[in-house]
């Protein structure tokens, strides 16, 4: 399931990274540098594999979080952020697997436990959050039941403790009446309301990591800007790890500390997200910014990265975006470059590095 080689946490951003040494090194327990981390992935790749060989899906991720933090992942569909977030819940579906590196949580590595170890943890240390809650709930069944029924899974309480908790839960997420509405079934809420009731259910056991998968995408402006509020209130309370996947910029720079680029399957740059929002070091970060409509820029053409994400059996050599980036010059089309040293982050690009350095 893993390399012989076992690589370490990932340095901070001001550090730069060699090909062989994105996490560094670790001897098989988690160093007490990395204590006040919650979550640390190293040099994280999965594989599909094929009869024409194994298609890498995700490949050398490495990132941290500390609690309490939001890490925003973005890019287009199809960069491996969502199969980034369900390697890390062990929710990959087969035959896609963690093919390589690392995965730490509060100092435990969780990517080589059984499937029964893995269920223990899910719900109770980590928390999800997916993008449609029509498919986190089910219709069959009250949401009172729902909860409840989660929390009597992980926590020891009795079930008059698990219904009171449930109702604390509704209320702390924003559904009114939330002692008449345990009892009412998913299609008796609007879309936003049942996306408070998929947060209250990952709160449930009061976990320290959260992955949400593109939790505002299907919600109206309005109630975007609520969810987003109360997902920044929960990781400052809770003191919860939040790691928010989206495609959507507005979205990270409202909520996260920091983000993480992904390119297929790579994460091409990392840092503070106002920093890198603002002064993207990226090419592909910048084409980002570019296509983001400006107020009061009528008339004028909405910028366009051209071409188009490559398919897992087409990422080409060298950097997987030198075919679409305008500044892409000799080293590019040959050799993959690592997170180097940019400022206050770190970028996969030749333009901030000499290959014959590495």
């Amino acid at each position: 399931m893993t390399t012989d080689a076992a690589p370490s946490p990932s340095p901070s951003l001001g550090s730069e990274l060699a090909p062989d040494s994105i996490g560094g090194s670790r001897k098989g327990h988690a160093p007490a540098a990395s204590e006040a981390l919650l979550l640390e992935v190293n040099n994280l790749r999965v594989e599909f594999p094929t009869r024409r060989g194994a298609l890498v899906a995700v490949d050398g991720v490495s990132f941290d979080i500390a609690p309490g933090e939001v890490l925003g992942v973005v890019g287009e569909s199809g960069a491996g952020k969502s199969l980034t977030g369900m390697a890390i819940i062990g929710l990959l579906e087969p035959p896609g697997h963690i093919a390589a590196g690392e995965i730490w949580l509060q100092g435990r590595r969780i990517d080589n436990l059984r499937r029964e170890a893995l269920r223990e943890i899910r719900g109770r240390r980590i928390g999800a959050i997916f993008q449609d809650p029509l498919t986190s709930l089910d219709p069959l069944y009250t949401i009172g039941r729902q909860i409840t029924e989660t929390i009597l899974a992980h926590l020891p309480v009795s079930r008059r403790e698990a219904r009171e908790r449930a109702v604390a839960l509704l209320a702390e997420v924003g559904i009114p009446a939330p002692e008449r509405r345990l009892d009412h079934y998913p299609h008796q809420f609007s879309g936003g309301m049942r996306q408070r009731v998929v947060i209250a259910l990952a709160l449930c056991a009061q976990p320290k990591l959260i992955i949400a998968d593109e939790p505002t995408t299907a919600l109206d402006v309005s109630t975007q800007a609520q969810i987003i509020t109360l997902l920044q209130r929960l990781s400052r309370e809770h003191g919860a790890a939040v790691m928010l996947i989206t495609h959507d910029m507005g979205v990270i720079a409202e909520t996260a500390h920091r983000v993480a680029v992904m390119y297929a399957g790579r994460i091409v740059e990392i840092g503070p997200v106002r920093s890198v929002l603002r002064a993207p070091s990226h090419p592909y970060t910048a084409g980002l910014m570019r296509s983001i409509p400006r107020v009061g820029t009528t008339g004028v053409p909405l910028a366009q990265i051209d071409g188009a994400m490559p398919r897992l059996d087409a990422i080409p050599p060298g950097c997987a975006f030198h075919p679409r980036c305008p500044q892409r010059f000799e080293p590019c089309d040959r050799d993959r470059p690592w997170l180097l040293k940019t400022g206050d982050r770190l970028a996969a690009c030749w333009l901030h590095g000499d290959p014959r350095a590495v």
